[in-house]
């Protein structure tokens, strides 16, 4: 019982100085990225509560029996996610190098294991997102939020991705209504980077 909740804590620590750096990485190396013209407003991303979240989510995957080669993917991703969330609330963008590198990783994994269904599962669910990204001109839903759909639905699977995302986009509307600016732009990396993150250490215990 001691070794587990030892383990618990040291992968909870580890998922928070991924978390920290990736954060790190958005406010040092994107903090010269001029903003998008219809970037939403610059606001200050929740770093304290997304180190908490990125140790809690270490220690679901560290008492479900993730494997230690899981963990350290799943611990990367908490970082690529964490700095995606910092950049995209601070310059209103999602950096390809933080979607596409990681999803071709996935998808060059998944080919090369014989686990062809991981490219439907990053295709199907950006398919909705790309339209909307497409009728839009890129504006509001950019087409970085469509890489990042990809990534989320290549690290989740089909199924849990499409209903992470629709909850997602729900969430995005609802608070958008209640905090009354539905006409203003809106930074929609925060809503997606939640839908892949909670599902996340479910999914990696498996």
């Amino acid at each position: 019982m001691i070794m587990i909740a030892f383990g618990m804590l040291l992968t909870a620590a580890a998922f928070g100085a991924f978390a920290y750096a990736g954060a790190l990485a958005a406010m040092t190396y994107w903090a010269a990225v001029p903003a998008l013209e219809d970037s939403p407003t610059p606001q200050a991303p929740p770093i304290a509560i997304l180190i908490g979240a990125a140790a809690l989510i270490g220690a679901v995957c560290a008492l479900r029996g993730a494997s230690a080669e899981t963990l350290a993917i799943v611990a990367a991703m908490v970082g690529v996610l964490t700095a995606i969330w910092c950049v995209d609330v601070t310059r209103g963008i999602v950096p390809d190098a933080l979607t596409l590198v990681p999803l071709f990783a996935l998808l060059l994994a998944g080919l090369l294991t014989g686990r062809w269904y991981v490219l439907l599962a990053a295709i199907v669910p950006a398919i909705p997102f790309a339209i909307m990204a497409w009728r839009t001109k890129g504006l509001g839903l950019g087409w970085g939020d469509v890489k990042l759909v990809a990534l989320g639905g290549a690290l989740l699977g089909m199924q849990t991705a499409i209903l992470a995302f629709a909850l997602a986009a729900v969430a995005a509307i609802l608070i958008a209504r209640i905090q009354r600016r539905t006409s203003e732009p809106l930074a929609f990396g925060p809503y997606l980077v939640t839908a892949i993150a909670l599902p996340l250490a479910m999914v990696a215990g498996l």
